[in-house]
């Protein structure tokens, strides 16, 4: 049974993941993978596209993450201000959530940040720290000061 190179265009369990070369038997490659158009030869022509993808896809992320990286100075910068409702005991009512923060981004520093990368669910007055995931790389930690009122 021979072996042949194929480059896989989707992830496939037990194979490998969507852009790798993989060897698989010319059977399993022409009845399954080339049938369901989940892979196609590796001729030297795919080869060079797959490596100018990658390439391309290395310095979008790059770029991705520089921009991360000026925003999270510019979350760092200073410190976000909001108010809660607190009784007369000192106990407050409700709490300062993500999505909450998220407007204070927006209003403050005008970045548009999806609630569900900001790590915060504040219930007290005082000074606290909200983890902002802007990329796999860079997290901010964006200071919150929650004031009673």
């Amino acid at each position: 049974m021979s072996k042949i190179k194929v480059i896989l265009k989707e992830n496939i369990k037990g194979q490998g993941k969507k852009g790798e070369v993989i060897s698989v038997s010319e059977g399993y490659a022409k009845n399954f993978l080339f049938a369901q158009k989940k892979a196609i030869l590796a001729t030297p022509e795919e080869l060079k596209r797959l490596e100018s993808r990658k390439e391309r896809e290395a310095k979008k992320e790059e770029k991705e993450k520089e921009k991360a990286k000026k925003n999270k100075e510019l979350l760092e910068s200073k410190p976000l201000e909001t108010t809660i409702k607190v009784g007369n005991n000192g106990k407050s009512f409700g709490a300062i959530t993500s999505k909450e923060i998220a407007i204070l981004i927006k209003e403050n520093f005008n970045l548009d940040i999806d609630k569900k990368k900001i790590d915060a669910h504040f219930k007290n007055i005082g000074t606290h720290i909200a983890e902002v995931k802007l990329h796999n790389d860079v997290k901010a930690n964006v200071k919150v000061v929650v004031k009673g009122k």
